[in-house]
């Protein structure tokens, strides 16, 4: 699963999932990174850790909700690199919101980060793709909320069901450049914002991943090194030709039933017919 040579962008690169990926994709050859985060500085420590190696690491801050702002990303890499090889559209907006409370402004932040932006970035790097004669392979982020999703998650639900769409639109549209797009639909994934939001919006105890992982089947919550390794596959030529997929990375099967982790018990475990 070499990248060795590629430039890939990735959006939220300053820490969790977007951090993971970078690294990895440095580990395994990548030429050059841009990594994106909104928060000054973020980006910038990264690209520290990881410059080197004959990996050169540019870092943008940017708020990507804007569609000034991601013009000026795709400008930023062009400048820097002439070229692109892939994308990963790692950030979101994950804030609450509900069919009863959810605003027309959280609404609209939450469709310029979650939907818009992945489109421009992907826009502007496939045109970059197209012109320097690249078979590329670019990557939306979606949830398993995406699938109808928590009463909670109003608008994120929505925001992400719309990548799918986009995910297959974009496929078909790019096949005969040879551009791949591709879609993977994360679970329960443990990351700092995550942290924050359970903490900010649920009152959790600092030990609430712990807790929440101990009922889940491998004991634990989604680790981003986990989800990277599946993401740096889906960008090198491992992957092939698979392009418009959606793949869901949970510990839950889509359509089986509600898990038995999440019902009241005791649990019936058929224990006797197990071999």
């Amino acid at each position: 699963m070499s990248m060795s040579g590629r430039v890939v962008l990735i959006t939220g690169g300053g820490r969790g999932l977007g951090e993971a990926v970078a690294t990895l994709a440095r580990d395994r050859g990548a030429a050059g990174l841009v990594l994106v985060d909104r928060e000054p500085g973020r980006a910038d420590a990264v690209a520290a850790r990881l410059a080197g190696e004959g990996c050169r690491v540019v870092a943008v801050t940017a708020d990507i909700g804007s569609a000034t702002e991601c013009a000026r990303i795709i400008d930023e890499l062009d400048s820097a690199f002439g070229v692109v090889h892939g994308v990963v559209n790692a950030a979101a907006v994950t804030d609450r919101g509900t069919v009863w409370d959810t605003t027309p402004e959280l609404w609209d932040r939450m469709m310029d980060v979650n939907v818009r932006a992945p489109f421009l970035l992907m826009q502007g790097a496939a045109r970059i793709m197209v012109r320097e004669g690249v078979a590329g392979s670019m990557l939306v982020i979606g949830s398993m909320t995406g699938h109808g999703g928590q009463v909670t998650l109003t608008p994120y639900a929505i925001s992400k069901g719309a990548l799918l769409t986009m995910t297959k639109n974009l496929a078909n549209a790019l096949v005969n450049d040879r551009i791949r797009v591709n879609q993977v639909n994360l679970g329960w994934m443990l990351t700092p914002t995550e942290h924050e939001i359970q903490q900010h919006y649920h009152d959790a105890p600092d030990d609430w991943a712990e807790r929440a992982g101990a009922r889940l089947p491998w004991g634990r919550l989604i680790d981003p090194a986990d989800v990277a390794r599946v993401l740096c596959f889906l960008l090198s030529d491992e992957s092939g030709i698979m392009t418009g997929i959606a793949m869901d990375y949970d510990q839950t099967v889509l359509g089986a039933g509600e898990p038995v982790w999440q019902t009241p018990g005791p649990y019936p475990t058929f224990d006797h017919l197990r071999p």
